[in-house]
C-alpha cells in the first residue's frame, strides 16, 4: 500500500508562485512514473505534469512554461513549482503514482488527497 500526501497549496495572486510537495510511502516510488493533476469545479480532473523514473518529463500545454515538475527519490518526495499563476490554474491539485516507470497514461495507481489551489485576479 501506497499513501501520497500533498502540502503546498494555498491561496495567491495572480502571477505569484507555489511549490506543491507530495510525500509517498513505500519503497515502489522510485521506480514509477509520478503526475500532477488538477480538477476545477464542474471540469474533469487532467494531467497537468509528470515524470518518468528517469526524470523525463511532460506538460499540459496550458502549463507549459511556467510549471516544472521534479523529483527526490532520497526524500520520496516530487513537487510542482507553479510560476506565472492565473487564475484559471485554479483548482484542486492531487498528485498519483502512475502504472510503471514511463511517462503517466491512464489513472494512476494511487491517488493523493488533494490540495487546494486558489489564484485571485
Amino acid at each position: 500500500q501506497v499513501q501520497l500526501v500533498e502540502s503546498g497549496g494555498g491561496l495567491v495572486q495572480a502571477g505569484g508562485s507555489l511549490r506543491l510537495s507530495c510525500a509517498a510511502s513505500g519503497s515502489i516510488f522510485s521506480f514509477n512514473a509520478m503526475g500532477w493533476y488538477r480538477q476545477a469545479p464542474g471540469k474533469q480532473r487532467e494531467l497537468v505534469a509528470s515524470i518518468t523514473s528517469g526524470r523525463s518529463t511532460n506538460y499540459a500545454d496550458s502549463v507549459k512554461g511556467r510549471f516544472t515538475i521534479s523529483r527526490d527519490n532520497a526524500r520520496n518526495t516530487v513537487y510542482l513549482h507553479m510560476n506565472s499563476l492565473k487564475p484559471d490554474d485554479t483548482a484542486v491539485y492531487y498528485c498519483g503514482l502512475c502504472a510503471g516507470s514511463g511517462p503517466c497514461s491512464g489513472n494512476p495507481l494511487y491517488w493523493g488527497q488533494g490540495t487546494q489551489v486558489t489564484v485571485s485576479s
